[in-house]
């Protein structure tokens, strides 16, 4: 079995990719090592010490370095245990366990005006059919979280969580494409 690494726009995250279906459908973000009990392969990607956030896209495994940490010697022990997890056929998740989504976890983080329903409906097919499909290219996701009085709140997850570039790739990109198809969205804010 061959992994491919590829970097990230964000220089602590390397996004790798199995050669198979990591997630049927969906994706799942490990913001920290607690977040992790679910998943065998995130526990053990974790339990490293080096490792301070992974994120489970369709058909790759993006991991965060902690602080300080060199990627020379991270990306081989990250490769042992994709392998041994791949080639082994050990489960995603744990048999049962709850809490985490296969689908991207939409849900407004508060209560939205019913009159804006068609609005919504716009944003999250634009989210999903152009801006998603490109944000996994870079090992990470963007989930909606809400549409209020003009302002879009958008989650970033993955390599896309605390990158660098990031501020500029949702004002500059994702702003403008959802501002161009709908002129209701005056702003996008990151949660």
């Amino acid at each position: 079995m061959l992994i491919q690494t590829e970097r990230t726009p964000n220089p602590s995250t390397r996004k790798f990719l199995p050669g198979r279906t990591v997630m049927e459908a969906g994706s799942r973000d490990f913001p920290d090592a607690a977040s992790a009990e679910a998943s065998p392969l995130a526990a053990a990607l974790f339990a490293t010490g080096d490792v301070e956030g992974v994120f489970f896209g369709s058909d790759f495994v993006s991991v965060t370095a902690a602080p300080d940490v060199d990627w020379a010697g991270l990306e081989i022990d990250v490769i042992q245990i994709l392998l041994d997890h791949f080639v082994g056929g050990a489960p995603l998740f744990v048999a049962g366990s709850a809490g985490f989504h296969v689908a991207p976890d939409d849900t407004p983080s508060f209560d939205e005006d019913p009159a804006d329903a068609e609005i919504v409906e716009q944003i999250k097919e634009l989210l999903e059919t152009r801006v998603r499909p490109a944000v996994a290219q870079d090992g990470g996701d963007i989930v909606y979280r809400g549409y209020k009085e003009g302002t879009l709140f958008l989650a970033m997850q993955g390599a896309c969580a605390g990158c660098p570039s990031s501020a500029v790739t949702l004002k500059r990109g994702v702003e403008n494409l959802i501002r161009h198809y709908v002129p209701e969205v005056e702003t996008v804010e990151a949660v």
